[in-house]
């Protein structure tokens, strides 16, 4: 939603910016929060269809 979230999950180490999205297994060990480069705000759901990683960019980029 706002800042710069850092995710790791198992071997992935990414930064999402403002509008990306990431599913994942959270069966698999994760961590998430901010880059250190002030606040962040994420919008969690939580469901039983993250199967892997997968990052996606805001429409119409």
């Amino acid at each position: 939603m706002s800042g710069r979230l850092r995710l790791i999950v198992g071997d992935h180490d990414v930064i999402l910016e403002p509008g990306q999205a990431a599913e994942f297994d959270t069966r698999a060990e994760h961590w998430f929060g901010s880059t250190g480069n002030g606040p962040v705000e994420i919008l969690s759901l939580l469901g039983r269809h993250g199967e892997r990683v997968h990052l996606a960019e805001p429409a119409g980029e």
